[in-house]
């Protein structure tokens, strides 16, 4: 099979330029529906899911690729290299921040610039940096997720959403966790909250935007502080919108960000 049937890949827009989008944990390309139609009139969008998520091949999951980042982020690299797509605007969620990253370092020339919409290096707290939880905090997440699938996707998702008063909202996350096939989910949790990829934030030679909520439980705004404090070229944004995805909770704002980046 190959990556475009792979990863689901879809290919919208009549601009010349290019923006790929990438989902987080537990979600799939569905995520971006209020954001992407925005940027169609000047931009090819590219929207995929990850293997394992969404219309993606779930037959091509590979426990051994995808036990860390890299196996995504070789994912994004060869969904570009087959459609023959340079200078990307890649806009990543959450983990696929990092991801977008990941495969800034391994192939630099396919990007103009990254958009890293709340994005963590690390989730675990290490000397002076916060990171949002203790080891003991992530290991009882993953033991939760382990023993309880849907009852952890239901628990957790109107938290990770941060906007109790939308209860709609937490009602969307919950039903987009709960669709992942559990074994998956409990591996890619793994994958993405035991990550700490601290060390290549120093050495991304692509622009990025990064956008942080300014109260988010699962990147709270030091880790955004953080990130921008060690890459250089980097401008942080930090938003009125609140929770982990305003992608779904604030498209307006992200979209208006997102232009004003993209234009200045």
């Amino acid at each position: 099979m190959n990556v475009i049937e792979r990863n689901n890949v879809i290919v919208k827009g009549a601009g010349e330029k290019v923006m790929m989008f990438a989902h987080g944990f537990g979600c799939d390309q569905n995520m971006w529906r209020f954001v992407y139609p925005a940027f169609e009139a000047d931009y090819k969008i590219i929207l995929f899911d990850h293997v394992g998520a969404g219309g993606s091949d779930l037959s091509a999951y590979s426990y051994e690729k995808y036990n860390n980042l890299n196996g995504y982020a070789q994912d994004i690299v060869e969904i570009a290299n087959t459609l023959d797509f340079r200078d990307m605007v890649f806009v990543g969620h959450s983990v696929s921040a990092v991801m977008g990253l990941i495969a800034a370092e391994i192939a630099p020339e396919l990007f103009k610039c990254l958009i890293l919409v709340s994005p963590s290096p690390s989730y675990i707290n290490q000397d002076d940096y916060v990171g949002g939880f203790n080891r003991a905090e992530i290991e009882e997440l993953l033991e939760s997720l382990d023993n309880n699938h849907l009852g952890w996707s239901m628990a957790m998702a109107p938290v990770i959403m941060g906007n109790p008063n939308r209860k709609e909202l937490g009602d969307e996350l919950s039903n987009s966790f709960c669709k992942t096939d559990p074994e998956i989910a409990k591996h890619f949790a793994r994958t993405t909250f035991l990550t700490d990829k601290r060390d290549i934030l120093d050495k991304t030679n692509v622009p990025a935007l990064i956008l942080q909520c300014s109260n988010d439980v699962i990147a709270p705004v030091e880790v955004g502080h953080y990130m921008h404090r060690h890459m250089p070229g980097s401008k942080l944004v930090v938003m009125d919108a609140t929770g982990h995805c305003p992608n779904l909770s604030a498209p307006e704002e992200t979209i208006a960000n997102m232009i004003s980046y993209l234009n200045g």
